[in-house]
């Protein structure tokens, strides 16, 4: 399942990060987003969610959403 459809609230452990982009792949790794790692969806946006990463909360838009298989 991606991140995409997840659901509100519920913790999820990231299991994959599906991307054809070396630089991305290293940016969400200095976020703290790898396999592994607990990630939680905070809340949704018609273009995206917020999403919890270890300490932190950020936006994504639904396309990186897609990339993230929980």
């Amino acid at each position: 399942m991606t991140l995409a459809v997840a659901e509100e609230g519920k913790e999820y452990i990231i299991q994959r990060i599906e991307t054809d982009d070396e630089e991305l792949d290293a940016f969400l790794f200095s976020l703290g987003c790898y396999s592994g790692e607990p990630i939680t969806v905070v809340s949704r946006r018609r273009g995206g969610c917020t999403v919890s990463i270890k300490d932190g909360r950020y936006n994504i838009d639904n396309q990186l959403a897609e990339a993230i298989i929980v």
